[in-house]
């Protein structure tokens, strides 16, 4: 079972947490004329390590952003959203 550590709450098991998305996009700014097809259907699918954003369901119901190598799945920082995961 994989673990992630809630900034929150401290370690706990992935169950308790939902995919929410990619912690690295940025969404176009209100009004812009071009962007919005990329943000929504061009997605990288990255090799190695990667921020992504996850709710914390279960337990504080707040989102948690996860560095996870998408080659092996492991966990390697969590932190609050907008800082960064360290």
């Amino acid at each position: 079972m994989l673990r992630i550590d809630c900034p929150w709450c401290g370690p706990r098991d992935m169950v308790e947490f939902t995919y929410v998305g990619d912690g690295t996009l940025r969404r176009p700014e209100i009004g812009a004329e071009d962007g919005h097809f990329d943000y929504v259907y061009l997605r990288d699918n990255p090799k190695g390590p990667h921020v992504e954003i996850w709710r914390h369901g279960v337990g504080c119901r707040r989102h948690v952003a996860v560095t996870r190598d998408t080659a092996t799945h492991e966990m390697l920082a969590t932190g609050k959203p907008g800082e960064g995961a360290s």
